[in-house]
């Protein structure tokens, strides 16, 4: 629990960069988000002019996060969250999910975003039987999140691995791949790979995403549901497989349409 834990300190705060789109802020932005900068929103309009269906695809992306940690938390019994490259605190975050299925659920957010730290009181919240912690950590380190990971949660018992639209961020696809399997080869049997990414099905996304990376911005690549399905291998795909987010165990009586975010659940045998 983070009763008592002292605010984010002013050195990180100073890092903050308010000239230049950062995408946390604007995704953060597209779904209705307060956290945002005039450079975010007009990088973010300027994104929707090329491709209208962005703000659908963020709220998309949401909904799917609150399905698939609502099913590995209550369907999987699965009581320990890694959520790396956590964003900005909207609505539903994973520990508000994974609490009200389980309260004793224990997550780790991970990302090295000062904004974000900023937000970690926010985020450092937890039920009284939970656990809810932040770690300041990048994502090319993984042996780095691993071990910091480990004080909190126990990597005898199954974990669920969280990946949420960012592994786009990581240019090289070769080391995407090695992250995935480095951050994978650490879970013991019986956890479970959660995982989306927006994807270059689109040619309007994929113009809207270069005029984006030419902003200067940290840009994000786009890749193929191929591409991504290689972050799966050795893995047990859970139905539906991996799909547009919307169609991921939709709920009951809805009939959703796809979008260009793709992702699923798989089972470490």
């Amino acid at each position: 629990m983070t009763d008592g834990r002292p605010a984010p300190d002013q050195d990180a705060l100073s890092k903050i960069d308010t000239t230049v789109p950062h995408s946390a802020r604007i995704w953060n932005y597209w779904m209705g988000g307060k956290d945002n900068y005039e450079v975010d929103r007009i990088a973010g309009d300027a994104y929707r002019e090329h491709a209208p269906t962005i703000e659908t695809m963020a709220r998309a992306s949401r909904q799917y996060l609150i399905r698939a940690v609502t099913f590995v938390a209550g369907d999987l019994g699965i009581r320990q969250f890694l959520d790396i490259g956590t964003g900005l605190p909207t609505y539903d975050n994973t520990h508000q999910v994974a609490q009200r299925v389980a309260p004793e659920a224990q997550v780790v957010y991970v990302d090295n975003d000062p904004l974000v730290l900023r937000h970690a009181q926010a985020l450092l919240t937890s039920t009284p039987e939970g656990v809810t912690e932040y770690i300041d950590a990048d994502l090319h380190e993984p042996e780095r999140i691993l071990e910091r990971a480990g004080k909190v949660l126990d990597f005898e018992q199954p974990v669920a691995l969280m990946l949420m639209g960012i592994l786009g961020h990581i240019q090289d696809y070769e080391e995407a791949k090695s992250i995935v399997r480095r951050l994978q080869a650490a879970l013991p049997p019986g956890s479970y790979f959660v995982h989306y990414d927006s994807t270059d099905t689109d040619q309007a996304l994929k113009e809207a995403q270069q005029g984006y990376d030419d902003t200067g911005a940290v840009p994000y690549v786009l890749r193929s549901p191929e591409q991504l399905a290689a972050y799966y291998e050795g893995l047990e795909l859970l139905e539906p497989g991996i799909v547009s987010c919307p169609l991921w165990r939709p709920e009951p009586g809805t009939t959703p349409a796809p979008t260009d975010i793709y992702g699923g659940v798989a089972r470490k045998p």
